[in-house]
């Protein structure tokens, strides 16, 4: 029979899973691509979630609004991204990849992909992947639900 679940050990070694997996298909993706991970996943958000909003993509990061928009800032300056006007509200810009920042996306993500399998596929089975995928979706969905973990500011 199991003990209880201790809960700042599941915690603690889920944040510790999660940077050293970060940390290590970051790596890669700058090493064979020549991009930081944090700039792919915006790029890949904006493409697949087209006329996103930089507030847009502050929520699905659960960072800062002024944080997401220096982040974009710096990707518009490397030609990557483009902000236009947002017809529906002339207080807001819409984003958009340019062919520059699609092509930086085309060549990344088959090294984050190769990465991602390699890692996970290299550590748990098919099985154990697909319970701590149901999990994961669980609690994010909790977290997402009761809207914890946004930024304060």
């Amino acid at each position: 029979m199991e003990g209880p679940v201790a809960f700042d050990t599941v915690f603690t070694d889920l944040v510790r899973v999660e940077t050293r997996l970060y940390n290590a298909v970051a790596e890669r993706v700058k090493a064979e691509a020549g991009v930081g991970a944090g700039h792919f996943e915006l790029l890949r958000y904006v493409r697949d979630h087209p006329d996103t909003r930089v507030a847009d993509l502050a929520s699905a990061f659960a960072i800062g609004v002024g944080t997401t928009s220096k982040i974009v800032d710096r990707l518009e300056k490397q030609g990557w991204m483009r902000r236009h006007p947002n017809p529906a509200n002339r207080r807001s810009s819409l984003l958009a990849l340019t062919r520059t920042g699609q092509s930086v996306l085309s060549r990344a993500e088959p090294a984050w992909q190769a990465a991602i399998q390699e890692i996970l596929g290299g550590a748990v089975t098919t099985d154990e992947l697909a319970a701590l995928a149901q999990t994961l979706d669980t609690l994010r969905s909790d977290l997402e639900g009761r809207r914890l973990g946004l930024p304060a500011g």
